[in-house]
């Protein structure tokens, strides 16, 4: 018995999103300006003092702001509405945009490891005072758009990455300041290449997780918040239901979920039994971070076809 094309269906949950969606916009845009300017100052300081510890600070926050901005241009993409070429909208475009992010990244990441390597065996006389107060004020910026992204970064990935991304920035923002200073009292220019170095690994450990859960939900993998023998487990305690099976969890962007699954009812239930099982298993998927469930009614293992169905 196939119930699924028969009951009232209800889409619950779109509308939570939406004051999410437009604090991230201002959040955004705030967040790309602020890290512009330092850019533009950041990069002159360090052309003009020859630092490299400048230079691949302001690229890796150049490559940050261009994340930003692909971000702000993913959640706009990801409100518009579905059609028919499109049926899901363009909400995947949030995550897309996270893993195109984290490629960027870990390739600035290969091009700053080259030169660092270069400047280690040929050290070049750095102006350590003037990179320390450069890199100073790169600790309020970093870390005053990364307290903005802290709230959001709870909820969607593109703010996780951005919140991790700029809390890194502060750090080696600090890293560069202290080696500043270092440099200016011992003349030990080495040190610029070492703090490109640290730049590097902190970059990488900051994006990795980002480009796990990015490339996990490319590939329609059950979102990493989302344990679904929980998921199973919570569908076989609501009244009515027997058995659930077929069960596909995916990521229709990054603050959405959908899921799709066949679920056996007792065959007295009928058409208003089997209404209120599918309205109180909905419920329950959203309590579980689930916004868009589709389920499929059955009365046995025999009514999709299959014995192991």
């Amino acid at each position: 018995m196939e119930l699924a094309g028969m009951l009232p269906q209800h889409h619950e949950g779109h509308h939570h999103h939406e004051p999410v969606i437009t604090g991230v916009n201002r959040i955004l845009i705030i967040g790309i300006l602020l890290n512009l300017l330092f850019v533009i100052a950041e990069a002159l300081a360090g052309f003009l003092n020859h630092s490299l510890a400048l230079l691949t600070d302001a690229g890796h926050n150049l490559g940050d702001a261009a994340g930003l901005a692909l971000a702000l241009l993913a959640f706009r993409l990801s409100r518009i509405r579905s059609n028919d070429k499109f049926t899901y909208g363009y909400q995947k475009t949030t995550v897309l945009v996270a893993l195109l992010n984290t490629v960027i990244l870990l390739i600035a990441i290969g091009s700053i490891g080259i030169e660092a390597l270069h400047r280690l065996v040929h050290p070049v006389q750095v102006r350590g005072m003037v990179v320390a107060a450069v890199a100073g004020a790169g600790i309020f910026i970093n870390g005053g758009t990364a307290w903005l992204f802290a709230r959001e970064s709870k909820k969607e990935l593109n703010m996780r990455s951005a919140y991790l991304h700029m809390t890194a920035d502060a750090l080696v923002s600090l890293g560069v300041v202290a080696a500043g200073i270092v440099m200016a009292y011992t003349g030990w220019y080495w040190m610029d290449s070492l703090v490109s170095f640290a730049i590097m690994i902190v970059i990488l450990i900051s994006t990795w997780g980002v480009l796990s859960d990015s490339l996990r939900l490319s590939l329609d993998g059950v979102p990493r918040n989302i344990d679904i023998q929980e998921v199973e487990r919570a569908a076989r305690n609501v009244e009515g239901v027997k058995d659930i099976h077929h069960v596909h969890i995916w990521a229709m962007s990054t603050t959405q979920n959908a899921l799709t699954a066949h679920v056996v009812i007792d065959k007295t239930a009928g058409l208003t039994g089997a209404g209120m099982i599918l309205h109180q298993l909905r419920h329950t998927m959203e309590h579980l971070n689930i916004q868009h469930s589709t389920f499929e009614m059955e009365t046995g293992p025999g009514d999709c076809g299959e014995k192991t169905c």
